[in-house]
């Protein structure tokens, strides 16, 4: 049971950190040179996407939180 939740919690620790990583950054568009390229689609496109991996990576984050409290739980148990 241990070793399913530990494996678990790998995938889901990957999961985070890929969806991390394909976020764009807050201060992103904001230079001299890149700033003036955007358009306004690619504005609103690109945030309705940030806006749904921003909001995915909260619940992938809520569910890799709860894995590490039941390992821990598991462990004290000594299961």
């Amino acid at each position: 049971m241990t070793l399913a939740v530990t494996i678990l919690q790998v995938l889901v620790g990957v999961v985070i950190i890929l969806m991390v990583l394909f976020q764009s950054g807050k201060n992103q568009g904001l230079g001299v040179i890149g700033g003036a390229a955007d358009t306004f689609l690619a504005k609103s496109k690109a945030k309705s996407l940030d806006a749904k991996l921003a909001r995915a990576t909260k619940w992938v984050g809520a569910v890799f939180i709860i894995l590490t409290l039941v390992l821990n739980i598991l462990s004290i148990a000594g299961v």
